[in-house]
């Protein structure tokens, strides 16, 4: 079975998924949630708990239309490490 549809069948069948999020706060005040293994897969909230919820709604609606659209639930990420 390709990788994509056990992800796809994983996610759906409502096992748990471990994936990085990323918090910034905007100009506004706002902080926004980000899942970079999820293209396209954001949202916000006035505090991280609020914006932490949000993207766990985000996600469980990423993961649902990717895989009723027939694509990966998630692309490849990886640390790196960066002299700067």
């Amino acid at each position: 079975m390709p990788a994509a549809a056990q992800d796809s069948r994983m996610a759906l069948e409502g096992q748990a998924m471990k994936l990085i999020v990323t918090f910034e706060r905007d100009e506004t005040g706002m902080i926004v949630a980000g899942c970079p293994a999820i293209p396209g897969c954001i949202s916000q909230g006035r505090t991280e708990e609020e914006a932490l919820a949000n993207i766990r709604e985000a996600i469980q609606a990423c993961v649902e239309a990717r895989a009723a659209d027939g694509m990966p639930i998630t692309v490849a990420t990886r640390e790196i490490e960066v002299l700067v």
